[in-house]
């Protein structure tokens, strides 16, 4: 198989409604989030040497190794989800539930016990049962198989009840289903399906905190993006993403380019087919990009991205292991970022297509060239350490 792939589809003149990710919801969610004592503006990293070396205008990563002390941004969803839902069976606004008052003893008496249920590779079932402990209240996490064990630890730490099993990450997903529906529990997921749509779109509500930051900063810069490129497992966060942008650049939206791995590319596969259905990806998915192994894309998002995404790619490992060098050995005083398998694979693509004339074909239908400012996120850090160090130090993945 090529090395990168790409897919792109026939326009979908049809309006698609992303109201429920604009500007003004995000303002909501970052404010609830604020209410948080963990909560910093995590960094965007400007690496302006990089991007001379490169050949483009600019590159900017948004550097989410450092969110609420969890290595990676997934507890955004997860815990403005849990609010919500909170919020919505008390019948309250999510407004007038900030974290002080979600942990209260008075919210935890007429809540009564509840078990959120997850499936996860680590870093969104980490920050769902984060928020439960916060909360005092119980989370049940499901695990694929070849989850790196610090994740489970990780995750247990939080007072979880957590395993891995011998699924797959969607197969996981049913069984968590499952055992919420036979526990009385709640499903905290960001896959959807027919039935199952709330949380996964208060999970994308979710994730706008990290657009909306690195937008109204691009924004003072004078340097919004021409180009971003985001990685996607089910699509929530590329779903996200692509919705905010497209609402508040509408004049002039950025060429959203959507990142997967060969072995779960159910996005690139869907846009390659474009024939109006969702085309599932089965099997074992063992990319090293543990968060995208997932198979199944989330119904709610996928209209964003068949509105407004330019292209997909569909890439070998060893671009991510490439990017997970590049950040963490800057050029020059570039600032350096520690970034894991799945946050480090869109600046591993974006360098190899500026540099490897084998991929000009592909740079060109982009139009990445000397005028463009590229938006990168760095959606994890090292959240598994031995898999970091054997692939920054040892070229593990390296063949490019």
């Amino acid at each position: 198989m090529e090395k990168i792939l790409l897919a792109s589809m026939r326009k979908d003149p049809r309006d698609v409604d992303i109201r429920f990710i604009n500007d003004t919801v995000a303002k909501r969610v970052i404010n609830f989030h604020k209410s948080f004592p963990q909560y910093e503006k995590t960094p965007l990293v400007e690496l302006a040497h990089l991007s001379n070396y490169l050949g483009i205008k600019n590159i900017f990563v948004k550097d989410e190794s450092y969110r609420f002390g969890l290595n990676a941004f997934k507890v955004l969803g997860g815990s403005f989800a849990i609010g919500s839902y909170i919020a919505d069976r008390l019948g309250m606004s999510v407004e007038d539930l900030p974290y002080e008052r979600m942990i209260s003893k008075e919210i935890k008496e007429k809540l009564g016990e509840i078990t959120f249920a997850t499936a996860t590779d680590g870093n969104h079932g980490r920050g769902v049962a984060w928020t439960a402990n916060q909360l005092k209240q119980k989370s049940k996490v499901f695990m694929p198989k070849g989850t790196a064990r610090e994740r489970l630890d990780n995750i247990r730490a939080e007072n979880a009840d957590a395993d891995i099993y011998e699924y797959n990450y969607d197969e996981c997903v049913r069984l968590a289903d499952e055992y919420a529906k036979t526990h009385n529990g709640i499903l905290v997921q960001d896959t959807s399906w027919e039935g199952y749509e709330d949380i996964p779109r208060y999970i994308m509500q979710g994730y706008m905190t990290m657009a909306y930051e690195a937008y109204n900063e691009l924004k003072e810069k004078g340097s919004l993006p021409t180009h971003i490129f985001l990685q996607a497992g089910v699509g929530s966060l590329a779903s996200a993403v692509t919705g905010f942008f497209a609402n508040v650049m509408k004049d002039a939206i950025p060429t959203i380019v959507i990142v997967e791995p060969h072995k779960a590319a159910c996005l690139y596969q869907t846009a390659k087919a474009d024939d109006g259905k969702l085309h599932p990806v089965t099997g074992d998915m063992d990319s090293i990009m543990a968060g995208l192994n997932c198979g199944e894309p989330v119904t709610v998002g996928w209209p964003i991205l068949k509105k407004y995404a330019h292209s997909f790619l569909s890439v070998d490992d060893c671009f991510a292991a490439h990017g997970m060098r590049l950040l963490g050995n800057p050029l020059k005083n570039d600032k350096k970022i520690i970034s894991g398998e799945s946050g480090a694979v869109t600046a591993g693509v974006v360098s190899k297509l500026m540099t490897d004339d084998s991929l000009k074909n592909i740079k060109e239908k982009i139009g990445l060239d000397s005028s463009s400012i590229v938006l990168c996120f760095s959606t994890e850090g090292d959240t598994d350490k031995d898999n970091y160090l054997k692939t920054v130090w040892d070229g593990k993945d390296s063949s490019l």
